[in-house]
């Protein structure tokens, strides 16, 4: 049994991640501000090994408090994507970043951090040569520079490991449409139609599930893995968001997409992503693209709300 903190618990992964940690037995407390007003952990306050904390991962007083005792970090809170650390770059750089640095200062060296990065800080990519941990990093947003930002910060403190996490899929108590392929699912469930910008742009994948299984993996393998960036995403999906679309197309017939002859995607990311370190490891996902477009159509049956976005 360990005694984990997650900051950002009631996010997209952390609703996903919580219980299942809950579940094995671990002791689990939570730091969140709940910003979305959301109640995806309310489950989880059956358990007694569950604790939460309403607050910001910020403020040092709180953090300090939320640090006492625990034997595994797992900063997930951040300003997830482009389009919000855009609308309010003081806070995407502070929680992104700041907060990482305030954590990393406060922690007990013997305290062992497994942070949540992205591989979005590839950028461009390397046109058809796939990224490896050791490509450069060419960030073009601000989220991908705060995110490579903190990476750096968490690695250079020891006692750490982190993932460059695919674009995110799948159901999540904390729900979000606006992933790529939540939002490619969502529009061809209601629309049946898209217009698809830069359609030869590439992606990795991966289910948030595989996140959350992902974080209890490298736990149990931590002495192995500690002091290393690893990839993780679905080595069978690195697809472009044509390619995304037939994919959509085999599981709603009736939907229609076509590529824009003109504009572009504001999220220029285009790259070839590999994820062999951490199958090395002996990590493997366990759901496919087809299990995560399958289940949101299912969602999509029961919501349909822009809310469930982050912006």
């Amino acid at each position: 049994m360990n005694d984990i903190l997650i900051t950002g618990g009631g996010g997209y992964i952390g609703s996903v991640l919580t219980p299942m940690l809950l579940e094995m037995g671990h002791r689990v407390t939570v730091l969140d501000m709940f910003m979305y007003k959301q109640s995806s952990l309310i489950d989880c306050c059956k358990y007694k090994n569950f604790t939460v904390i309403n607050g910001d991962a910020r403020d040092e007083e709180t953090l300090k408090r939320a640090l006492d005792g625990k034997d595994f970090i797992f900063p997930l809170a951040a300003l997830v994507g482009f389009p919000l650390c855009d609308k309010d770059k003081v806070a995407a750089a502070s929680t992104n970043f700041g907060a990482i640095e305030t954590l990393v200062r406060l922690r007990d060296p013997a305290q062992k951090i497994i942070f949540p990065c992205t591989n979005s800080g590839y950028g461009l990519g390397q046109g058809q040569q796939y990224c490896t941990e050791d490509s450069p990093i060419n960030p073009i947003s601000l989220y991908g520079k705060t995110k490579m930002a903190a990476e750096k910060a968490v690695l250079e403190a020891g006692n750490s490991m982190t993932f460059r996490f695919a674009t995110l899929f799948g159901a999540s108590p904390r729900m979000r449409t606006d992933l790529l392929v939540n939002d490619f699912v969502y529009r061809a469930v209601f629309d049946r139609a898209l217009l698809v910008f830069e359609g030869h742009f590439m992606r990795n994948y991966l289910h948030v599930r595989d996140a959350a299984n992902a974080f209890i993996f490298s736990m149990n393998n931590f002495e192995r893995m500690k002091g290393r960036q690893y990839n993780c995403g679905l080595s069978s999906a690195n697809l472009s968001k044509l390619e995304l679309c037939a994919k959509i197309k085999e599981h709603i017939p009736g939907f229609v997409y076509v590529e824009a002859p003109v504009g572009t995607d504001p999220d220029k990311r285009n790259y070839l992503v590999s994820n062999e370190r951490i199958e090395r490891m002996g990590f493997r996902p366990k759901y496919s693209l087809d299990d995560g477009i399958e289940e949101l159509i299912k969602v999509y049956s029961i919501i349909k709300n822009s809310s469930y976005g982050n912006v």
